[in-house]
């Protein structure tokens, strides 16, 4: 990105505008040095379409094949391995991505507002569709196992991209929302899209059949999806990983966030991802006076 990034910050992009005439330089220099991070950004849009390419790779295909008495079209169905797992590695490459993209954007003084939009665009692939794509796998295992699950209708399936279209909405109103200088107000967008990306690995590691049976329920991916949605598109306080002060106090947040990842991490495998989420909206509730 050159321009805010909610992943690396809600203070460290500039308009080009504003670099041009701290570093005494022509317009044209930046704009010449942008093409660098654009090309950040693109990679993380380009990762995001990868792990959408991942997700669709369902198990089944259409084979040909020679025609026969039982067979006379000369098709069947082969079944492939599935490859849904692989989405997360490249959505959480494309978060690295996008730290690093405004990362270089400040060090090379190379902000404009062209960065800005393409960022967010990036982002509604890698952290908004992809994500909603992992819901809707979800629910379609979930409603493949209930009686006649196969006639189910498609709207059935419809309400993960509520997931996309919230995070559309978040990151446009990011842009043009100028009171998130110290805190994001709403969840930013690619912690969603990570929280969400950790399910897959989770249910594909896990013998517990309890886990199993959650994560093949439609109704608890409908509340998660109404759950997350609401809290991008709210105007709930959200600490940035850029505190207010550099004091104990001022990063207590940030590192009870740490300390609960990590342990999170040690103790619960790959559930980490949402108890994280979790603990990163509780604490920025319990400090709303310190984040803000």
């Amino acid at each position: 990105m050159t321009g805010r990034n909610e992943m690396s910050s809600v203070t460290g992009g500039q308009s080009s505008a504003v670099v041009s005439k701290a570093a005494g330089s022509p317009s044209s220099v930046v704009g010449g040095l942008s093409i660098i991070p654009n090309l950040f950004t693109l990679l993380n849009l380009i990762l995001g379409c990868c792990a959408i390419v991942f997700l669709l790779q369902n198990g089944i295909a259409i084979v040909e094949t020679d025609p026969s008495p039982e067979n006379p079209i000369g098709q069947k169905l082969e079944l492939l391995p599935e490859a849904v797992y692989m989405a997360p590695l490249f959505i959480a490459l494309a978060a690295v991505v996008d730290f690093l993209d405004g990362f270089v954007a400040r060090a090379l003084k190379a902000s404009s507002e062209m960065g800005k939009q393409l960022d967010s665009l990036a982002d509604v692939v890698s952290f908004g569709v992809a994500p909603a794509i992992i819901v809707y796998q979800f629910l379609r295992l979930s409603v493949a196992k209930t009686e006649a699950g196969l006639d189910t209708s498609f709207w059935w399936l419809a309400p993960a991209f509520v997931l996309a279209a919230a995070a559309a909405y978040r990151l446009a109103k990011f842009n043009l929302d100028t009171r998130q200088t110290h805190c994001f107000r709403g969840t930013p967008v690619p912690s969603v899209g990570l929280m969400v990306a950790s399910f897959p690995l989770i249910y594909w590691t896990s013998n517990d059949a309890t886990t199993l049976n959650l994560l093949t329920n439609q109704w608890f991916w409908y509340g998660l999806v109404a759950l997350l949605s609401w809290l991008m598109v709210s105007d709930l306080p959200i600490m940035s990983n850029k505190p207010k002060s550099v004091t104990l106090q001022g990063l207590l947040p940030q590192l009870l966030l740490l300390a609960v990842t990590i342990i999170a991490a040690v103790l619960l495998g790959w559930w980490a991802g949402p108890i994280a989420y979790a603990a990163f909206v509780l604490l920025s509730v319990v400090f709303k006076k310190t984040i803000q």
